[in-house]
């Protein structure tokens, strides 16, 4: 994932519109790193990380009460298939 993007999870407390943010490195190469790390917010108001292996297989999730075990887990999940646009731009990150 270059970009944030948005998802909508309907939760116990019903439906949230969440952005999920990657946490990209900028290497001295120019390139752009996947750190693992996804930021949760809806608005303004963070909800805590997915963070992930370096395969992309297990995740752990920091937010205290945001979301329930399978929340999360459709969320990390979402993260994990997710395929970014043609031509995503990864310049738009700096």
């Amino acid at each position: 994932m270059i970009n944030k993007v948005s998802y909508n999870i309907n939760t116990t407390d019903g439906l949230r519109h969440l952005t999920i943010t990657p946490v990209n490195t900028h290497l001295p190469t120019g390139d752009y790193f996947s750190t693992g790390v996804y930021k949760l917010s809806e608005g303004v108001v963070g909800m805590g990380d997915i963070t992930f292996d370096e395969d992309m297989i297990e995740w752990d999730y920091d937010g205290i009460g945001e979301l329930t075990y399978e929340e999360a887990e459709e969320v990390a999940e979402f993260i994990k298939n997710y395929k970014d646009p043609e031509g995503a731009d990864p310049n738009l990150l700096r």
